[in-house]
């Protein structure tokens, strides 16, 4: 049935990958579209596909209505409130009802979604059938069957006229209560009746426990509770495209006004989730940073400029920052962390046009030749040209970003975009509001003629770059000074990138991030009871307890925690069983403690292992991951002829993961062999006994699991509560009870069980995995060590299996990017970190290369050459001799947002070379000797460069201290020191190599 399943959904547009798992009486089919796919769009397709290709699944098959789960970001819970209690009188029934009533309560705030409980047992009336007392009345379970439904039937029969009234009948009453379902009448023996309570004990209560949830405070609590108390969590997730931050703080005002209604009191509630908060936390920084950066900048300018240049910059930042966010909320983005990083970080490049525009009419004003009025207008035409180039090559480096695929895409758009649109506007701006600014607050200021230079430049500036860059002129003779700084840059350039080679910059997807949680997930062997997966549980939360930065914790047995980011991906909502369960571990706001939450992982990975060991069970620790989540850091699908080799080969790649350094939670996707009994009918005897084996399976099911026949009808429960057939649970150790029970057979008589069957020991059937219609294996792990980085592992771990693992005398064959050719080989194809890595680094690399031939198409197109545009671009390899040592030098990981740095580092350093070249042949075009306006072009636009640089780099610093933004600010800071310095040197010594022969004063004929 999967097989067909899947063929029918594969044919669904817009479908990246089909996971299947198939066991015994079920199978789960997860279908995932891709990235930018509309919510509602897909779910018609995909009902569109199930419903009309139904005759895949005649009727008589015995497969029953699938059922379709969609699950998305918006199903994540951003509020989860655990309810406990110390009264040793109360316990997970009572919260769980009044976990219910608060649902009803709580789904009344406007803008959530799914509210739903977790843990404690169901209400249920038990009716715990005893085999002997059913044969001595002779009653079967069909006659118990059959009573219970028939008398728990009403129905509106009509009406009666009479004396001018209508009066409405109604039949039978309901069950209401315990005891009325105990008196009823379910036979009849020696000519009296037999009531159910004389073949069976019917109580009112709890359902035997499925899962466990459970409350413990930790060392930094805030209260303390004894040990771990009984526990429901109630979790709250939000309606798409609403304010996380405000409906988070609805839910926890409206628990709070419930407290002593329908909170009773002794009954406490505990915040355990809340992502409102976080959100909120995390905005309030960003925006305060954002802040600090614009005046930060300004501050530069009043120590550069003066305080009336510093205004007209400053008031073009705002200008330019409203207009972008209004932009910005028009194209459709919400004000979130990385909307407000892409702000931020666009501080030090939005400013850069004011400052330039401003610093050239500040200029103009030192020469006193033109009055304000004749200066802003020649100010701006002279640097206007370039000014604009900059900004579309800024442009042109940046956008590509946008069209990023896969799951980051969306999570890295806002920052090409936003700082696109505010480029866009601060160029307006610049032009626009700049030069009126300027004449307003300058008027009056500055008009006086500098005697040290009458074309504006700084003498001393300009005689320290004439003993710069006088050795690397001088026509043929500086040819040996210039080749030896090119051999120098390029040796830099070597070394820099070698960094990576040697693993003093090691290269990650996303670093982690400071959060203030983590879980820690158990897997037990198959066929291991609840109450023992609990006590283990238990037992690594009791290690947890004494950690010092753990605030609370919450266990869950038998069913998972509300799920996270993370969990939507790895299908987390899906663990159920006896032998599962995780922890929920909340620490302490990263203010109050020193460790980060990485390293307090690091540190209880070892001891919850040890525990885990030593019970048989396998423990990971799983951190919440800032960006796009995977199935897990490393995985290896194993592909092959046969699902039982694949097993194997599975085995020896798990080896190789167990034998690799650094490498922990290892884990795959085969089950332990649990043990099975199957209770086999004998056909022939069943026959003449006139017992159908259905009957058979039937009582069997309803003894052993339970059989829900009828419902009590109670006014206050929110759901409904059973009437459930079965054994106790004291007689469910074994088979005797059920093999006594008598059934009854075509002739009236009653015939044991124990006649008709006979045991059998087996094990139960593995579960099949398939990906994209492959049966697959999966092998997984995590790195936690020195390098801390998946990648490595995974290279270690392929060098191993190339070079020692066989497979039939033949080396397994690996594959990184696409499945095997031949799926029916054995072979490995790595996913993971690997994939989203890949896919992430190769569409920036793309956007990368786009942007550069976009950067010099636009040059090309301004300077009307094709080799000028190699000149001006000749510094962007410079920046990784900034980048890479930044990152060694600070310890920090090579991250994606490093390579959007680098990426937007591009476009800057352009800008930079783009005014030196633009202001030589301007210098040359008044007469001005070449050499000579080379030196004088780094020498007067040294300021202007080394400004945007600096407004860039104090943008940066406000980003350096956040884990996953660090990369790019680190990129930017060491990229723009290191290269800005060398632009000014390389640029007018690169230019003047180039052009000497080309270019002549005016007035004199070029040489071609």
């Amino acid at each position: 049935m999967t097989s067909s399943s899947e063929q029918v959904l594969s044919e669904i547009k817009g479908v990246k990958h089909i996971y299947s798992q198939s066991r015994p009486g079920l199978a789960t089919l997860t279908v995932e579209f891709e990235v930018g796919q509309h919510r509602t769009d897909a779910i018609v397709r995909l009902y569109n596909a199930l419903y009309s290709n139904q005759d895949w699944l005649p009727a008589g098959v015995g497969v029953g209505q699938p059922m379709v789960k969609p699950k998305g970001i918006d199903d994540v819970p951003i509020v989860a409130v655990t309810l406990w209690n110390d009264d040793p009188q109360q316990g997970a029934a009572q919260l769980r009802s009044v976990a219910h009533a608060l649902e009803v309560e709580l789904k009344r705030v406007p803008g959530t979604r799914d509210i739903y409980t977790i843990g404690g047992p169901d209400p249920v009336v038990h009716v715990l059938l005893d085999p002997q007392r059913l044969a001595g009345y002779g009653i079967s379970l069909t006659d118990l069957r059959g009573a219970l439904q028939a008398a728990n039937r009403s129905g509106e029969a009509g009406a009666l006229v009479a004396d001018n009234r209508v009066v409405r009948i109604k039949v039978g009453e309901l069950f209401h209560s315990a005891q009325e379902v105990a008196d009823l009448v379910v036979g009849m023996h020696d000519g009296g009746p037999v009531y159910l309570r004389d073949v069976a004990d019917i109580r009112r209560g709890s359902d035997q426990p499925e899962q466990y949830v459970w409350y413990g405070n930790g060392p930094a609590g805030d209260d303390r509770a004894a040990g771990v108390q009984p526990a429901v969590t109630l979790a709250i997730a939000k309606q798409p495209g609403t304010n996380a931050v405000q409906i988070a703080d609805q839910v926890i005002s409206r628990m709070h006004a419930l407290q002593g209604t329908f909170i009773p009191d002794g009954v406490h509630t505990r915040i355990t989730r809340n992502y409102g908060v976080t959100a909120d936390q995390k905005a309030q920084t960003l925006i305060k940073k954002l802040i600090f950066a614009t005046a930060s900048v300004v501050l530069l300018v009043i120590f550069s400029l003066g305080w009336r240049e510093a205004v007209i910059v400053g008031a073009a930042v705002v200008i330019t920052l409203a207009i972008t966010l209004f932009a910005s909320w028009a194209w459709g983005f919400t004000l979130n962390r990385v909307s407000l990083f892409a702000l931020i970080f666009s501080i030090g490049i939005l400013v850069d046009d004011a400052v330039v525009v401003v610093e050239n009419i500040h200029r103009h004003m030192q020469l006193g030749k033109l009055n304000l009025v004749q200066a802003i207008p020649r100010a701006v035409d002279e640097v206007g040209g370039p000014t604009i180039l900059a900004t579309f090559t800024v442009i042109a480096a940046l956008l590509p970003m946008a069209f990023v695929t896969g799951l980051m895409g969306p999570y890295m758009s806002p920052i090409p975009i936003n700082a696109s649109m505010g480029m866009l506007i601060s160029l307006a701006v610049a032009l626009v509001v700049t030069p009126w600014m300027s004449l307003k607050l300058l008027r009056h200021h500055g008009q006086e003629a500098s005697a040290e230079d009458p074309e504006g430049g700084n003498p001393k500036v300009i005689a320290g770059f004439r003993r710069l860059l006088r050795p690397f002129l001088r026509g043929g003779e500086g040819r040996r000074a210039r080749l030896f700084m090119l051999g120098g840059i390029v040796l830099l350039i070597m070394l820099s990138v070698a960094l990576a080679s040697f693993k003093l910059v090691v290269l990650k997807m996303l670093p982690f991030d400071n959060k203030s949680e983590f879980q820690v997930v158990l897997d037990m062997p198959e066929g291991t009871p609840l109450e023992h997966t609990n006590r283990v549980l238990t037992e690594l939360a009791g290690y947890l307890a004494g950690v010092d930065e753990v605030s609370d914790y919450q266990i869950y047995a038998g069913t998972a925690a509300p799920i996270n980011f993370n969990g939507l991906v790895r299908q987390y909502y899906l663990r159920r069983g006896d032998n599962v369960g995780d922890i929920q571990v909340n620490l302490i706001d990263k203010k109050h403690r020193d460790r980060k939450s990485h390293e307090i992982a690091l540190a209880v990975r070892g001891p919850l292992h040890a525990i885990g060991q030593r019970y048989g069970g396998v423990v990971k620790v799983v951190e919440v991951p800032p960006g796009p989540p995977v199935l897990s850091p490393l995985v290896a699908e194993i592909y092959g002829l046969d699902y039982a080799g694949q097993i194997k080969v599975a085995e020896q790649v798990k080896n190789v993961f167990a034998q690799t350094p650094d490498i922990v939670d290892i884990d795959d996707s085969v089950e332990y062999s649990a043990p099975r009994w199957i209770v086999k009918v004998d056909r022939v005897r069943s026959a003449r006994l006139g017992v159908s084996q259905a009957t058979v399976v039937a009582a069997v099911d309803t003894m052993l699991g339970g059989e829900d026949v009828s419902y009590l009808h109670d006014p206050d429960a929110k759901y409904p509560i059973p009437i459930r057939l079965e054994l106790p649970v004291r007689d469910k150790a074994g088979l005797d009870q059920i093999l006594a029970l008598k059934v009854a057979a075509d002739n009236g008589t009653r015939v044991p069980l124990s006649e008709l069957v006979s045991v059998h020991k087996s094990t139960i059937e593995r579960s099949i995995y398939h990906k994209d219609l492959l049966p697959v294996v999966f092998v997984t792990g995590d790195m936690a060590g020195k390098l801390d980085s998946p990648l490595y592992g995974m290279a270690s771990i392929y060098d191993t299996i190339k070079n020692e693992l066989m497979v039939n005398g033949e080396p397994l064959e690996q594959y990184f990017i696409q499945p095997p050719d031949n799926p029916y080989r054995y072979s490995l194809k790595w996913d993971g970190e690997w994939q989203i890595t890949y896919e992430t680094f190769r569409d920036m690399g793309i956007a990368y290369s786009v942007g550069l031939i976009l950067i010099y198409l636009l040059v090309v197109a301004q300077f009307r050459s094709y080799l000028v545009p190699l000149i001006i671009m000749a510094p962007i390899p410079l920046t990784i001799i900034g980048v890479m040592p930044g990152h060694a030098l600070l310890g920090a990981q090579f991250t994606a947002t490093s390579m959007i740095g680098m990426i937007a580092l591009a476009g800057i350093i352009v800008r930079n070379s783009i005014l030196l070249v633009d202001f030589i042949n301007e210098e040359v075009a008044r007469g001005v000797v070449f050499e000579e306006a080379v030196i004088r072009a780094g020498a007067i636009r040294a300021k202007p460069i080394i400004l945007t640089g600096l407004a860039a780099i104090m943008g940066a610093l406000f980003i350096l201290d956040d884990p996953i933004f660090r990369g790019l600010a680190i990129a930017l800071i060491f990229g723009l020191l290191v290269s800005t310095v060398l632009t000014l040197v390389v640029i007018p010594v690169l230019y003047y190599a180039l052009m000497r022969k080309r270019i002549k004063p005016a007035g004199e004929p070029a040489t071609e």
